[in-house]
């Protein structure tokens, strides 16, 4: 624990819904809902407006569209998140060579590295800085968390959000962390947090009383030392800039037990998804795809699969996850699903061509093994509809250009039509006109900036109070606030 407040955790509000907001003027202020739009789709974000009515992420879309009926439901724009995401962590860079990205709207930034804080005075400027820098370069808002280690950093700005900064002054934690819920511990997902329930413990404050023998032998040996770790405030782990990453994994804890085996597949498929976005965020690929299960009665089972080649295509780790989870007895129910890449490697052209390869190779066994006999007929593939086939060329939201109508975004599509919303992220509301799917004068294109002159910050954050370790008195009450 650090006797300043100097590590900072970033958290960008509710990214992809705010960007869609930022960047379509009719959306402002309203329910949005950023996700897969099929019968299987889940949701990826939630503007706050639709988490008011209930929906979250990882939800499965079909709830959402039954709590928030007149919501907007868009289909993610990687591209634009990734623009944003870049300008932001640039941003972070200015401020400390040691910064912790943990995935394209969150980071860890160590202030007391970049000499740009040393006291609660100078880190709550600096907090106060980035928050303003962010809105100006990017339209959006971020909440702010500063404190003397990564976990309490990471609850601040937690419950900072939205829009706000919380300090927690070092020698507070403690009297913080009591009254709070154990699930705002890191790890504490609704499976664990319910096991403690039932064994009378609710608050970090219980924890800390029950004691580490205790929540040893209520969560297991490496579990419950960590856990009572943390419900004293303690963490000394450092903020790394360069991790050599042995593994990308995503993984998510149910609010309740999947039993249905489709529902679990589809679970699996879409944090494969998630799993290869962070392996191309990181411009690294993998040769061992790993699935995880906890069932319902917290034993939890690995299967690994390990390919020809390194890939970061999501086809291949989605097959490979499925497959793996055809070995794994789901009866009784599933807590927690996880997808994980081991053995990471960056991509070289000897890789690319032995995945290639590979791939060629298995179809043509595949074809040879399933040939049918010379007098059956060959089957023809079953036709995508003309709405199938509209909702993949005009995704809702993305980005269109009419040549005579400008720049626009799709608000929906079927039936031959699709219907575009014109306007730009720094314009009024547009109006909305539908034409055939086929009307040569319109055409994808690519996502507009957020903000269409984004102020000179070359020079910051040289504009901010300096630290006393760099010569300047620093000013200001160090008390905790949202």
């Amino acid at each position: 624990m650090r006797p300043a407040p100097t590590i900072l955790h970033l958290d960008m509000d509710a990214f992809y819904a705010s960007a869609e907001q930022a960047a379509k003027p009719s959306l402002r202020g309203k329910a949005v809902v950023v996700g897969g739009l099929g019968p299987r789709g889940v949701v990826a974000t939630a503007s706050y407006e639709a988490r008011r009515l209930g929906v979250h992420s990882a939800m499965p879309t079909a709830q959402a569209r039954r709590l928030a009926p007149n919501a907007a439901y868009l289909v993610p724009r990687f591209s634009l998140y990734r623009t944003v995401s870049d300008q932001v962590m640039e941003l972070l860079g200015r401020l400390s060579p040691l910064v912790e990205p943990l995935s394209l709207d969150e980071a860890f930034v160590d202030l007391e590295a970049g000499g740009t804080a040393d006291d609660s005075a100078s880190a709550r400027a600096t907090g106060e800085g980035l928050r303003a820098a962010i809105r100006a370069v990017t339209g959006l808002s971020g909440s702010v968390g500063l404190a003397g280690s990564k976990m309490l950093a990471k609850i601040a700005s937690e419950e900072a959000k939205p829009d706000g900064l919380l300090l927690i002054e070092p020698g507070t934690e403690r009297e913080l962390l009591a009254p709070m819920s154990v699930r705002i511990l890191p790890g504490v997902g609704p499976a664990t947090g319910d096991h403690l329930r039932r064994a009378g413990m609710t608050t970090v404050h219980d924890l800390a009383e029950a004691g580490e023998a205790e929540l040893v032998r209520l969560v297991g040996k490496a579990h419950g030392h960590g856990l009572h770790r943390m419900a004293l405030g303690l963490d000394d782990r450092p903020v790394v800039a360069e991790r050599d990453a042995k593994s990308v994994s995503v993984e998510d804890t149910f609010d309740v037990d999947l039993h249905d085996r489709v529902r679990v597949r589809a679970e699996v498929e879409r944090l494969a998804v998630r799993c290869v976005e962070r392996l191309r965020v990181a411009d690294r690929s993998g040769r061992t795809v790993v699935l995880k299960v906890r069932r319902y009665d917290f034993s939890t089972l690995t299967r690994s699969e390990t390919l020809r080649g390194p890939t970061d295509d999501p086809t291949v780790v989605r097959e490979a996850a499925a497959r793996l989870l055809e070995s794994v007895d789901t009866t009784g129910g599933v807590r927690l699903l996880g997808v994980g890449v081991t053995g990471l490697a960056d991509y070289t052209q000897e890789d690319l061509f032995a995945q290639a390869a590979d791939a060629r190779e298995l179809a043509q066994r595949d074809r040879e093994h399933h040939a049918p006999a010379a007098e059956e007929p060959v089957p023809e593939p079953e036709a995508d509809s003309a709405d199938q086939l509209a909702a993949r060329r005009w995704p809702a939201g993305h980005d269109v250009h009419h040549e005579e109508h400008g720049h626009g975004w799709v608000q929906g599509s079927g039936i031959g039509r699709v219907t575009v919303r014109f306007e730009e992220p720094w314009s009024a509301p547009g109006r909305v006109l539908t034409f055939r799917i086929d009307d040569p004068l319109l055409r994808p294109a690519d996502p507009l900036p957020l903000v269409r002159e984004s102020p000179d910050y070359s020079s910051w954050p040289a504009s901010l109070p300096k630290s006393r370790s760099s010569g300047a008195a620093a000013s200001g009450g160090g008390e905790s606030s949202p």
